[in-house]
């Protein structure tokens, strides 16, 4: 029997989400001169990142779209 399950990332409220690669989180830290430890964290813990599959260390993008902003792009380091 198929699965009915739905992803909470298809939620409406819910941002885009996904993982960096290494080699883009390197260009992430370069471009805004920050480290790692100075990004925003979130929870490994927390429902997007349980259900990204995302380890301690890692970088998520989210991307939210907003009328007055248009698109608004946030990143978060796993703790």
């Amino acid at each position: 029997m198929a699965s009915n399950k739905r992803s909470i990332l298809d939620h409406v409220f819910v941002p885009k989400a996904r993982i960096l690669s290494k080699e883009e989180v390197e260009e992430l830290l370069k471009k805004y001169k920050v480290t790692k430890e100075m990004l925003p964290k979130i929870l490994e813990t927390d429902p997007v990142a349980v259900e990204l599959g995302a380890k301690k260390g890692d970088v998520i993008e989210f991307i939210r779209n907003s009328p007055i902003a248009g698109k608004s792009i946030y990143y978060r380091v796993v703790i």
